[in-house]
């Protein structure tokens, strides 16, 4: 069987040496100021996190008013939440 032989022209549109912008792999370049978080969203999500840290280390302590309390337990664990959920939303 022969081989056919390609053509001069032809443009090649998969393989090895096609560059991405000819396969379409290419993501375009998003504006840099509009998907970015504000300058004390940082700040916020680590003031949350220690925050909910000293909770729960003040309450094994006893420094609470209460005595030790779940309630403190579960306080300082909802902050720190609340934190790690905003961490995740950090652009």
């Amino acid at each position: 069987m022969a081989k056919s032989s390609p053509k001069p022209n032809a443009k090649k549109s998969v393989g090895r040496y096609v560059s991405p912008e000819v396969r379409g792999r290419v993501t375009k370049a998003r504006p840099r100021g509009k998907d970015h978080s504000p300058r004390w969203y940082g700040a916020l999500i680590l003031a949350l996190l220690v925050f909910g840290v000293l909770v729960i280390v003040l309450n094994y302590l006893s420094v609470l008013p209460g005595s030790t309390s779940a309630w403190w337990l579960v306080g300082g664990l909802a902050t720190m939440f609340v934190g790690f959920f905003l961490a995740t939303q950090y652009k």
